[in-house]
């Protein structure tokens, strides 16, 4: 976790002085250090795990115990605003895998999450906004929302630096793992801190603030709806990277597959931790359409994309073309040697 902290300013003459913490978001001590003189706690710290890789007590023990912690802390600090980065997955998709188009918060969608990581933010979640109201230690109220980014993109986002490793190895070519009609918005990551920036500025406006405290928002951007696999393809291939046409194995194969492996891994539990390459919560993930509109942080908070649909491309890619100088520098090191 890592903590940042502006000190006072006006002797640095309009200058910006960021103090720079690292520690654990379960050593509360620490928390309560990093809190000390801040009116804004933007809360983004978790383990995100779409692939099931993480024990679920690790999970409740960084995303939901570490978020009451810092809640804890914020209210012995006199903390006055918390903003909680969520995920999409709070929501879904169910294990029905039904979609969502345009989805909006005031949208009722029913069903069972099997995503454990999906579980521990709804559990952090629903901390963050039962806090809302909280008395702080001397006097006042904790104000707190939830923004609910999409799948985000964009430079340094170890998700789209795997795909791309991968698709390297698979001779400039990105794995088809999503159905092309299965539509999702990806919001690019520029996009989801500026959406941060704007929520802080509207908390300390009093009218604003008494539209957004205790609610959540869906953080989208103009991005065009499009597959998993496809906004890949999308950012690549002026690269020069492809995307293969279709699924390895038709969508209903690959769900009983992952149900299979999920099986060997309830049979292997007693005695060793197998980690399947893909679950069925991983399919329905990549394989349902899930779109949602960002109009209502639009109307409650001022929030509208910094970046343009083009300008994320253009970074996006400039970034991946650096990743993909690296890696084929180190290919052609590793077969020199």
């Amino acid at each position: 976790m890592h903590c940042l902290r502006r000190l006072s300013l006006t002797e640095f003459k309009g200058r910006k002085l960021v103090k720079l913490l690292q520690g654990d978001i379960c050593d509360e001590d620490f928390l309560q250090q990093c809190c000390q003189s801040v009116d804004v706690v933007i809360h983004s710290a978790a383990i995100i795990d779409p692939m099931g890789k993480i024990s679920t007590e690790t999970l409740i023990a960084i995303n939901v115990t570490g978020t009451e912690n810092l809640l804890e802390a914020c209210v012995q600090n006199d903390v006055r605003y918390f903003i909680f980065t969520s995920s999409v997955e709070v929501v879904g998709p169910n294990t029905s895998g039904d979609p969502i188009v345009n989805g909006h918060e005031d949208l009722v969608y029913v069903g069972k999450l099997r995503s454990p990581y999906g579980q521990s933010k709804r559990l952090a979640e629903e901390r963050v906004l039962k806090a809302n109201g909280r008395a702080l230690k001397s006097g006042g109220i904790l104000i707190t929302c939830s923004l609910r980014p999409m799948y985000i993109y964009g430079e340094g986002s170890q998700f789209l630096e795997m795909h791309l490793v991968q698709a390297i190895s698979n001779g400039n070519v990105f794995h088809r793992l999503s159905r092309k009609e299965a539509l999702v918005n990806p919001v690019y990551v520029g996009n989801v801190a500026w959406a941060h920036v704007q929520a802080a500025r509207a908390m300390k406006d009093p009218d604003k603030a008494k539209k957004i405290a205790g609610n959540f928002y869906y953080i989208s951007d103009d991005t065009p709806h499009i597959s998993y696999s496809d906004i890949n393809h999308e950012l690549g291939k002026e690269l020069g990277l492809g995307v293969e046409p279709r699924l390895t194995l038709p969508f209903n194969l690959l769900y009983y597959a992952a149900f299979l492996l999920e099986v060997l891994r309830f049979l292997l539990k007693p005695f060793v931790r197998y980690v399947p390459p893909f679950t069925r919560h991983l399919v329905l993930l990549l394989n349902t359409s899930f779109t949602f509109s960002y109009k209502k942080a639009q109307r409650d908070m001022g929030y509208k994309p910094h970046y343009s649909w083009e300008e994320s491309k253009q970074l996006t890619t400039t970034w991946m073309a650096s990743v993909m100088a690296n890696q084929k520098e180190q290919l052609r090191k590793s077969k020199s040697n």
